[in-house]
């Protein structure tokens, strides 16, 4: 993915919107935080006059009665503080949350192009660590800054009254002070980014790992790839060293900054009460407001370096954001309208490259038209075209010219839904979800009952040993049908098409992975199955192609040569040699 570049205030803006839908939690977060604020603000107050009109003038009953009151407001200040860290922190989770679905829900609508080009592990990446960083920032540490800008304004104003000579010289130090934010805080955000793209490497690496675990094993590739991931670990250790680096020099630079101006103030003060211009009580509280400010200072420097993070963190989210599907979901029409008589699929002239190279052709010039139940089989040597018309035909892609339409209708006036929902697939490589056996075969109908399941299970085979698993049906199958061998996850993918119940079938290769036992009951399922149905299919088998109406034979993305299987025997050179080559068992 590109670096993004969303600025500082549009984030905000972004962030804002998230917020907007719960309002009424803002606002009583921002009144308990000025609450809290100004509860520590007022105690300087309450110093103030402890101390001249308690302690100088001796007398006891104002000191009691200024002390109680100190208690007060402490005690109004640590009520409004827990209101303050509740709402706010829900807010955090909140945001997260909304973000969180809003992304997933985004990432479900990306086409096959933006996967094709970005890892796995790096989406997941945006989607975990990203809304973790956004979620901290925006429960403690928006609320920390906040707080302390009220708190420093608070605390100047109050220094202001209090001695306008002394707080001129204070405010003497606040450019000083906003020097190195505006330096370092450009390279906290730099880095910041740098590392959070160095984590989303990291995790892709292990998604990668992980989900492979079988071949990594069996090629002894442990040790290779627990090094390539230190490499990557120390890659963003190196990454996060740098912005520890400058977070820290910018910590310290606004610390010196203050603590130079509140020891030049106090000494200042200091001569001045000496001298009788200033009380012993203002002076006190004064002191009391420059420390306020310059912890609110420290605090603002410390949380700068995390709000700097979560911006990296938020032009990473919005970046995936705004990269818009291949085809829009949504479309003039709402439901496919059949035409009388109408070809269920119909190919004209139809050319295509992937969007990642679109000088090499894929497919050129096909023409196809599929008749209401008829069995097309494809065939033809790898990289032919065969999987990329399945890849048009769901619309996953747009060919760049000719057409293609469904039951009469072009695909480019449908939605996506409405076309997915014609065709029930079962790819060669069987996916299997980390669920149990009732949840992979219902995948496609979700209203489907047990009795359902297990009807479809029967007719392709599978029933008998999802019987013999230790919980049957509701036995978890873990991470890609572990559990499972080749042969019982294909039967697993078949009856999650036959339950589907799509009018049109794409078969790649179903019976590939069976044992000649199971694939001989399968296929006497599939055919049953296809009485009723239009059926393409990716042959790489004789046995599978033979009693096809139709046989396509591909090269290079053409269709060479059609026609039944006696026939292209006899006249297809290509043909003839798949036959000997991959078809003859």
């Amino acid at each position: 993915m590109k670096a993004p570049t969303h600025s500082s205030v549009n984030i905000i803006q972004w962030l804002g919107c998230f917020l907007r839908p719960y309002w009424s939690k803002v606002a009583i977060a921002l009144l308990a935080l000025l609450v809290s604020a100004a509860s520590w603000l007022v105690l300087g107050q309450g110093i103030k006059i402890v101390i001249d009109q308690g302690f100088v003038a001796n007398d006891m009953t104002t000191l009691n009665q200024a002390l109680l009151a100190v208690m007060i407001i402490a005690g109004v200040g640590c009520i409004a503080t827990y209101f303050r860290f509740y709402y706010m922190l829900w807010l955090g989770e909140r945001v997260s949350a909304d973000i969180r679905k809003q992304l997933y829900d985004h990432m479900l609508r990306l086409g096959m192009d933006f996967y094709a080009e970005n890892r796995t592990g790096e989406v997941i990446s945006r989607f975990t660590s990203d809304t973790t960083v956004l979620q901290s920032v925006i429960g403690m540490g928006l609320s920390m800054a906040i707080r302390s800008g009220v708190t420093f304004i608070g605390a100047l104003i109050l220094m202001l009254f209090t001695s306008v000579q002394l707080t001129l010289l204070v405010l003497i130090a606040v450019p000083i002070v906003l020097l190195p934010i505006k330096l370092l805080g450009k390279k906290v955000r730099l880095y910041a980014q740098t590392s959070q793209d160095k984590v989303a490497q990291m995790s892709a690496h292990i998604d990668q790992s992980v989900h492979e675990i079988h071949t990594v094993q069996s090629y002894n590739r442990e040790h290779a790839d627990s090094q390539h991931l230190a490499d990557k670990v120390e890659e963003v250790m190196a990454a996060a060293q740098s912005r520890i680096h400058f977070r820290a020099l910018l910590v310290i630079s606004i610390m010196a900054i203050s603590i130079g101006a509140i020891v030049f103030v106090a000494w200042i003060g200091a001569n001045d009460v000496l001298s009788g211009t200033l009380s012993v009580g203002s002076f006190t509280a004064f002191i009391f407001y420059a420390v306020m400010a310059g912890g609110a200072v420290a605090t603002i420097s410390e949380v700068i370096g995390e709000i700097q993070k979560a911006i990296g963190a938020s032009a990473r989210i919005r970046e995936l954001l705004d990269t818009h599907p291949t085809r829009s979901s949504t479309s003039s029409t709402t439901e496919l309208m059949l035409a009388q008589h109408a070809v269920p699929i119909a190919f004209s002239n139809v050319s295509f490259a992937y969007p990642s190279n679109l000088t090499q052709t894929v497919l050129e010039d096909i023409s196809i038209n599929v008749a209401t139940g008829q069995k097309i089989a494809l065939v033809g040597p790898s990289g032919a075209g065969k999987s990329t018309l399945f890849q048009l035909l769901l619309d996953f892609y747009q060919p760049q010219q000719g057409n293609i339409t469904l039951w009469g209708q072009p695909m480019p006036q449908l939605d996506s839904h409405i076309i997915r929902e014609q065709f029930a697939l079962v790819p060669q490589d069987a996916v299997i979800f980390a669920t149990s056996v009732f949840d992979n075969i219902a995948y496609g109908r979700s209203d489907a009952s047990l009795s359902d399941v297990i009807d479809a299970a029967q007719q392709a085979q599978a029933h008998a040993f999802i019987t013999q698993l230790t919980h049957g049906y509701d036995t978890q199958l873990g991470e890609r049908g572990i559990k499972l061998s080749g042969g019982q996850k294909q039967r697993i993918a078949i009856a999650r098409a036959i339950l589907a119940n799509r009018p049109i079938l794409l078969l790649d290769e179903a019976t590939s992975a069976l044992d000649a036992v199971s694939e001989q009951a399968v296929k006497q399922a599939l055919e049953a199955l296809m009485q009723n149905k239009t059926t393409l299919i990716i042959a790489h088998r004789l046995s599978t192609v033979v009693n096809a109406d139709l046989i396509l034979v591909l090269e290079q993305g053409r269709i060479i040569a059609q026609g039944d299987h006696d026939t292209l025997l006899a006249q297809c050179p290509l043909y003839q040699e798949l036959a000997i080559i991959q078809l003859l068992d």
